[in-house]
């Protein structure tokens, strides 16, 4: 079993990662209907030549060779985007067809019908990305003021709950509809007598307290899903019929450790927790939409298929409202009003059911028999932001098994300046120095492990914190000091390194969760090679996942083999906030 794991401001560029979603990576050959992030570009072709990072000609000549692989890539996306485009938060492009709108990443997978939009009914669809969370946050600011017209979240309902939310607002749109629930492969729903029964949260739970299934969830900080799977399992478990409040909370959270003392995946993205699940089989199951679940069984890469659970005591539905910024000029708002109409149409709304396993919206279209009979009863909503938060912090420093942090950090000579500093403002934000949502729900958890490796022209000595469960800032404030102290210079001994942290890890083998984040800004000029890394790795018989961050001249091919070999990512952070790419590889640790 893997001890780690694992739908926004201007972000980092990822390879593999949706930048400032913190939400759904791309992973090649995803399952069908299973949301993906349609920014992900895939590696940037650079010259793969081994060099030490020297100024002069050599490194002019990777620069210009990624800027223009990079060009490439944007017009080759333009080029078959046809009528829709896919931008960067921020920077969508306008004009007088086009509906500039801030979507969930779990969208994405509409992009394809979203480009006959022009020519069905004159509207350019511009999508830009935003996690749930912070993008609710950046709209209840008005950062989304001037920049979009619309937005479209798998839900409003976090937004709703932030103060002066629904001033920014004007017209919400349901277009689609898909319940979270519980998959498990059907050898192990048959054992536990979940075949065909009608089952609670109640029995989920208890079945998890005595270790009969695990499950995989994505991190209710990072992705809606595992939100709204949170939000619905403390509700139903609570047994009130209530909205949830502080008290409710606190009561719940004995019942919350035992459910989720079956959870051993976790991830950023709801597509990429899906595609880690195709992939290595161990786990007996998923908390995810219905949606993906339905995606995997049709995606012909599971070895037995997924029997969805609809739990008898409710469920939390994402109902993906396409909603209308107040901000928004009046001929935005007659776009806005034409795709509405467009998208509800039955032959749309059809569309969408067959390709994405969504249920349709409108009562002309009958629901395919694959969804069942009945509608999933609706759990009660938290109807504060404070409760809300307090949920998704319990569930960080309480209720989920703790984090084990392995950082292998390139202080090398080429990290000198600017590149150190950001590395050091980086590591101070995940110290709680970024006091917004999603900056205190990705600092370094309560109970959490974390330990960092610098290096150089060898691997440093590592420094371990860890953090208690309460109280955490003393132990906060001395990682805060380590990360100030770190100096740039020597050669860069990636692989050496990254085999230090595994031998960290192998020497003491833990049940966290367990993940690796390796930040380099060049090519590997010391010690083992990338070879040997992997004839090492392939010796483990404890593998956790790598998580890798591209910053400086990273060598971008040779960085996405580690992620792939190891079953992790790729952030890219050499157009943007480096502390922003690490903010989003918490959602998958």
């Amino acid at each position: 079993m893997r001890g780690s794991a694992p739908g926004v401001p201007p972000d980092p560029r990822p390879a593999d990662v949706a930048p400032g979603t913190r939400n759904e990576p791309r992973q090649a050959g995803s399952a069908p209907g299973i949301p993906r992030d349609p920014r992900a570009t895939g590696p940037v072709p650079l010259d793969s030549r081994r060099s030490r990072r020297v100024p002069g000609a050599r490194a002019g000549a990777r620069r210009l060779g990624w800027a223009l692989a990079v060009l490439a890539l944007l017009t080759t996306s333009v080029a078959c985007g046809g009528t829709g485009t896919t931008e960067t938060p921020g920077t969508a492009a306008d004009g007088p067809d086009v509906l500039r709108v801030l979507a969930g990443s779990e969208v994405g997978d509409l992009e394809p019908l979203l480009r006959r939009s022009q020519e069905a009914v004159g509207v350019r669809v511009a999508l830009s990305y935003a996690g749930t969370l912070d993008g609710a946050d950046q709209v209840a600011g008005g950062g989304a003021d001037g920049r979009y017209d619309a937005t479209w979240f798998s839900s409003n309902r976090y937004l709703s709950l932030i103060e002066g939310a629904s001033a920014r607002l004007s017209t919400q749109t349901k277009i689609m509809v898909s319940p979270v629930l519980l998959g498990l492969k059907a050898s192990k729903a048959r054992e536990l007598g979940w075949d065909g029964k009608t089952v609670t949260w109640n029995d989920i739970a208890s079945a998890a307290r005595e270790g009969r299934f695990t499950f995989g969830m994505t991190s209710p900080a990072a992705s809606n899903s595992g939100f709204s799977a949170l939000v619905g399992v403390a509700a139903a478990l609570s047994d009130t019929g209530e909205a949830l409040d502080e008290a409710k909370i606190a009561a719940v959270t004995p019942r919350l450790k035992e459910f989720f003392s079956a959870q051993t995946l976790t991830s950023g993205s709801s597509g990429w927790l899906a595609d880690a699940y195709a992939r290595e089989g161990a786990v007996d199951g998923l908390v995810n939409y219905e949606s993906v679940l339905l995606g995997l069984n049709a995606s012909g890469k599971l070895a037995e298929p997924l029997t969805l659970v609809y739990p008898g005591d409710g469920v939390v539905t994402a109902d993906y409202p396409l909603t209308l910024l107040s901000s928004a000029p009046p001929e935005k708002k007659e776009l806005y009003g034409k795709l509405a109409a467009w998208l509800r149409t039955p032959e749309i709304q059809r569309e969408i059911m067959t390709t994405t396993h969504r249920r349709p919206i409108v009562p002309e279209v009958r629901p395919e028999a694959r969804f069942g009979t009945a509608s999933p009863v609706e759990l009660p909503f938290p109807n504060r932001r404070d409760a809300a938060d307090r949920l998704i912090g319990a569930y960080l420093n309480q209720v989920r098994r703790p984090s084990r942090t392995l950082f292998v950090l390139d202080t090398s000579g080429s990290m000198a300046g600017g590149r150190i500093d950001a590395l050091k403002q980086a590591l101070t934000a995940l110290s709680g120095a970024d006091t917004s949502a999603g900056g205190s729900f990705s600092r370094f958890r309560d109970r959490e492990t974390v330990t960092m490796i610098p290096f150089s022209t060898a691997p440093g000595s590592p420094r371990t914190f860890t953090l208690p469960d309460r109280d955490p800032e003393p132990v906060l404030r001395r990682i805060r000091s380590y990360g100030e102290g770190l100096r740039a210079e020597g050669g860069t001994a990636i692989f050496d390194s990254l085999r230090a942290a595994y031998e960290q890890i192998r020497s003491s083998p833990s049940e966290d969760f367990t993940s690796i984040v390796l930040m380099t800004d060049g090519e590997n000029t010391d010690g083992a090679s990338y070879d040997d890394f992997a004839d090492y790795y392939a010796s483990l018989s404890v593998k956790s996942r790598t998580f890798v961050v591209l910053f400086g001249d990273s060598d971008v091919d040779e960085m996405k083999r580690i992620a792939e070999l190891t079953g992790g990512a790729t952030f890219d952070a050499r157009q943007g906030s480096l502390a922003t790419a690490f903010k989003e590889i918490r959602g998958y640790q």
